[in-house]
């Protein structure tokens, strides 16, 4: 049974929620349904969001629910500004201190052979944008502003007598 909170912190909670599950949710469909694999800054992004996911599910059963909460969205803003660092080294801004990375191997396969033929993987380039925006852009747009609505929604005082949420 989720835990009743006021408004405010539910519609907190829920964002806290549904931004990461989203995001990540594009990146493993770009990565296994369209073949854009990840690079190593790729994967600094998605594991805030892990981490946010896992809080924003404890914050529907434990309480008290707006630490639980604060820190969801300080997790989503981290993975935001990496995004904003990969941005900016896939644009030229400034540079990248990332090897290139490659795809896994499969099970049952010559490593060797795997290896040879792994496509590398590039941080310095994006392999797709939308209106000139990279994914690690959109990264960056989504989790800094769902961040900021979270950490303004929990910092909303509601009227409750003898609760902390």
């Amino acid at each position: 049974m989720a835990v009743s909170v006021a408004s405010p912190v539910r519609a907190a909670r829920w964002l806290a929620l549904l931004i990461p599950v989203g995001l990540l949710g594009g990146a493993l469909i770009s990565q296994f349904g369209f073949g854009l694999f990840p690079c190593e800054m790729c994967w600094w992004q998605r594991y805030p969001h892990m981490l946010a996911i896992l809080l924003a599910l404890l914050a529907f059963f434990w309480r008290p629910v707006r630490p639980l909460v604060a820190v969801a969205a300080l997790a989503i803003l981290t993975s935001g500004m990496i995004g904003g660092f990969h941005a900016g080294v896939e644009y030229g801004w400034w540079h990248g201190f990332t090897a290139c990375t490659a795809s896994t191997l499969t099970p049952g396969s010559d490593p060797l052979a795997a290896i040879m033929n792994a496509p590398v993987i590039r941080c310095d380039v994006a392999p797709w944008d939308l209106f000139g925006i990279s994914l690690a852009g959109w990264n960056f747009l989504f989790s800094v502003g769902g961040a900021l609505a979270i950490l303004f929604l929990i910092s909303r005082r509601t009227p409750t007598k003898g609760t902390f949420q």
